[in-house]
């Protein structure tokens, strides 16, 4: 293994660490489980998180125009969130934890379709 590898899996080791103490300390923080348990980088979640924050602030430009149907920001969300992860788990996950809530709760609508 060479020396690049070896520092970019300490790097995730260490980000898994800082979750892992997060959830200690609070016991309901599925996101961070899903996201140990399936081995994402620190970059990973960062693009994830900045696409929810992105796509929640889309989500209530399109509620104040009058929007009611949301169905291509899901296919959005899910394009962000693979390979690694499910957007139907990704979407409990949130949830659960209270992670941009209206943009999941809206999300939640289209699981299955």
């Amino acid at each position: 293994m060479d020396y690049g590898k070896i520092i970019e899996k300490l790097n995730m080791l260490e980000f898994h660490q800082k979750l892992l103490l997060k959830m200690v300390k609070g016991s309901k923080e599925h996101f961070y489980s899903l996201i140990i348990e399936r081995g994402l980088t620190q970059q990973e979640v960062a693009n994830i998180l900045e696409a929810c924050e992105k796509m929640s602030m889309h989500l209530e430009e399109q509620k104040a125009e009058g929007f009611m149907y949301f169905h291509p920001l899901y296919k959005k969300f899910s394009t962000v969130v693979q390979p690694k992860l499910q957007p139907e788990e990704v979407i409990k996950a949130c949830e659960s934890q209270g992670l941009f809530l209206p943009l999941m709760t809206e999300l939640r609508k289209y699981i299955g379709n």
